[in-house]
């Protein structure tokens, strides 16, 4: 590895444009390579980070010489056959989730990065946040005794395109997923859940055969209860909250305001909130890169990594399935 990783971003849409940003202001990091089947949005990212190159091809940036970690914000679809064609090429890689929907390709492709051990972190940046950063740490310097119960919300502030729901594999691997992954990452492994979801917004939704709104009960195999609610809207701007109860305290992660200011009168306070995910986790995107390539250059493994994706892929597949059933849903029911 050289003095300063060479990298590649595939993917130059909104979350491409994101981690550029945040890639160009890493000091151990030169972006050598800016690929987008566009052209033009190839040679914007060029332009605002100051890469060598834009190419359109995307599989050519993954072989470039000069190129040691690839950076992939792709359409979902396409990050497997991403993820192993840089396996192959021994290239480090960061990944937006999900590896793919499907549990059996999502289980081939975390066998071939094994195989060729090669270092892959997966872009769960809630575990990143400074909020649920400080929450693991009292929680595993066993602050809050034994964990008893688990609470997240999250709202969106606005419901995606019907375009977006066809390909995004639904409530529970699109949204819930991130606070299915603060579950694991927070209490340990689930090993049963109960769903159930509805059409309340929009009935886009149901065009989709989707659910708008959604609630899934978990139970913990060490012992511990959960619950995780799940809405595609929020009038009063995007709601992530989250709360961890142990035997001799709590944790909270309450949501956040956008700006310092609370403005209080006639018996009433108010504040500023975010309006979407980015925005909220602007923090956490930074954050999750710099640990990836403060990983890499120390030589250990970035987290979380493939096996975490499969996990918790796994985990919302049997949300997805109990809500279909109408049946609680044993984890190890869901299997490749």
């Amino acid at each position: 590895m050289r003095d300063k990783i060479g990298v590649a971003l595939l993917g130059f849409g909104r979350m491409g444009e994101t981690h550029l940003r945040n890639l160009s202001g890493l000091s151990q990091v030169k972006v050598v390579v800016v690929a987008d089947p566009r052209r033009e949005a190839a040679e914007r990212g060029k332009a605002i980070s100051g890469a060598e190159e834009a190419l359109t091809d995307v599989e050519k940036a993954i072989a470039h010489p000069a190129v040691d970690a690839v950076v992939i914000v792709t359409p979902t679809d396409t990050h497997a056959h991403l993820l192993e064609l840089a396996a192959h090429a021994s290239k480090a890689v960061f990944s937006e989730k999900p590896i793919a929907l499907d549990l059996a390709e999502t289980a081939r492709v975390v066998k071939i990065i094994q195989e060729r051990g090669i270092p892959v972190q997966l872009g769960f940046m809630r575990r990143f946040d400074p909020g649920y950063a400080r929450a693991k740490q009292k929680i595993d310097a066993g602050e809050l005794g034994r964990i008893e119960l688990f609470r997240a919300l999250s709202r969106d502030t606005y419901p995606p395109s019907l375009e977006f729901l066809l390909g995004s594999g639904g409530i529970f691997l699109d949204m819930a997923v991130h606070d299915l992954d603060l579950a694991r990452f927070l209490v340990g492994e689930v090993e049963e859940v109960q769903a159930w979801g509805t059409v309340l917004v929009d009935e886009k939704f149901s065009k989709a055969k989707d659910a708008d709104t959604a609630v899934t009960l978990l139970r913990f195999r060490n012992g511990a209860l959960g619950v995780v609610e799940t809405s595609r809207h929020s009038n009063w701007g995007y709601d992530i909250r989250t709360e961890v109860a142990g035997a001799v305290a709590k944790v909270v992660v309450e949501a956040a305001q956008k700006t310092p200011l609370l403005l209080a009168r006639d018996f009433t306070s108010t504040f500023d909130h975010f309006e979407n995910f980015p925005d909220r986790f602007q923090a956490a995107y930074r954050l999750e890169l710099e640990s990836f390539f403060s990983a890499l250059l120390e030589a250990r493994q970035p987290s979380p990594g493939p096996q975490d994706a499969l996990e918790t892929l796994r985990l919302g597949l049997a949300a997805a399935k109990s809500w279909r059933e109408n049946r609680p849903v044993k984890t190890s029911e869901v299997q490749p």
